[in-house]
């Protein structure tokens, strides 16, 4: 439970990212980067409205009347200013922990909430930036029900501060140039409310079909630079680039990682039978077989792992994680076992009454190498192993 919970309050659900999830941590710090330097404006300019609105008062009210009504107030700004530096001097490091990202517009939310309160209640106009803060929940939290979640909270404490001045919970703060009355009225304030309503669910409601389609485009403009155009799988540079860095978290946390490499066997034989259109469309077939078994717990795959195009038809599978999700990785029977799986797999794919087998050469981290070149040098000896043998076999250094 505690592991559940700790993965929950994660960008993502590991120790530290790698391989497809790392872009989106990175994306996820630079938006909160972003945030934080746009609440140093807002924060720039209220205090720049302070000032003014103080002078503004000033020439009809007491000098003390208005001091004391901002003194909680600038407190809450004080408060603003210190949590607002620790993320700025901390969020590149602690950009992978969700949860720091809804503290920090909870306590927006919580910091309007005083100033709606200490400027009138039902007649002050800071609820507005309400709306603020829900776009950058929409902006920076990785759910669209994440703005939804500001917006009820908003609503929520705006409602305290008008409902509980109206039933006299809390008592009003008077301001000048205002109708006292008004925030013992039912009717405004019901109004007055419901209009707030629309407006937050409003924003969140925008914000989130905004947000959406700009994630959406940059998850489109990323996917074309790491997939292969003809089988839809993701291509070699972005294999390199995945087992360096599984290889470094293996190597950091003692844990096994395995490769496989796949040749399918006689595939030319097949081109020049149906041509190379009907051949690059068996291809694909067995390009998006190999994507089922590869992510299927039921043959023992795991999400978290790597199918590439290698080159050709050739193909790279990366066995980072097991289906039981040990902290000590895949053995080198669940990679063996994988390879079994995606082999029979390939025997099973058939366009026109044509089909092919495949040779398969598994090789593990550390027992075969420790690093990519020597894991790939060994993967590419068990593969040349199996094809002489005959084709539609699996090697492993460690199985024979």
């Amino acid at each position: 439970m505690f592991k559940k919970l700790a993965r929950s309050m994660m960008v993502s659900w590991r120790k530290e990212p790698t391989r497809y999830d790392i872009e989106a941590l990175q994306a996820n710090i630079s938006r909160v980067g972003l945030v934080i330097r746009v609440r140093w404006i807002l924060v720039a300019v209220l205090a720049l409205y302070s000032v003014l609105a103080t002078a503004v008062y000033t020439m009809e009210t007491p000098l003390v009347d208005v001091v004391s009504n901002m003194t909680v107030p600038a407190a809450a700004m004080v408060f603003v200013l210190m949590y607002n530096t620790y993320y700025q001097l901390t969020y590149r490091h602690l950009g992978n922990i969700a949860i720091l990202n809804h503290a920090q517009l909870f306590f927006d939310a919580l910091v309007v909430t005083v100033l709606v309160y200490y400027s009138g209640g039902v007649h002050s106009w800071f609820w507005a930036m309400y709306s603020l803060f829900i776009l950058e929940a929409a902006f920076i939290l990785p759910r669209r029900w994440h703005a939804y979640w500001l917006a009820g909270v908003s609503a929520f404490m705006i409602g305290v501060v008008l409902w509980g001045e109206y039933f006299q919970w809390i008592p009003h703060r008077h301001i000048p140039y205002t109708s006292e009355s008004l925030y013992r009225n039912l009717t405004f304030v019901t109004v007055r409310y419901m209009w707030q309503l629309a407006v937050l669910i409003g924003t969140a409601t925008v914000s989130t079909l905004m947000t959406s389609r700009i994630r959406m485009r940059e998850e489109e403009l990323e996917a074309s630079s790491i997939i292969d155009d003809k089988t839809g799988l993701y291509d070699r540079a972005y294999f390199h680039r995945m087992l360096a860095s599984e290889l470094l978290r293996a190597e950091r946390d003692a844990r096994r990682v395995s490769l496989i490499l796949v040749d399918l066997d006689g595939f030319a034989r097949v081109n020049t039978i149906l041509g190379y259109a009907r051949g690059d469309q068996l291809l694909r077939m067995i390009a998006q077989k190999l994507h089922e078994t590869v992510y299927n717990p039921e043959g023992r795959g795991s999400e978290m792992n790597v199918v590439c195009r290698y080159g050709g038809e050739e193909f790279a599978i990366l066995v980072a994680e097991n289906d039981r999700g040990s902290d000590s990785g895949p053995t080198v029977d669940d990679a063996f076992t994988l390879a079994e799986a995606v082999r029979l797999a390939v025997e099973c794919v058939r366009l026109d009454d044509a089909g092919v087998t495949a040779s398969l050469g598994v090789v593990s981290f550390p027992d075969d190498g420790m690093n990519a070149e020597e894991l790939l040098s060994m993967a590419d000896e068990a593969l040349a192993r199996a094809l002489s043998a005959g084709g539609n076999l699996v090697i492993s250094t460690r199985k024979g």
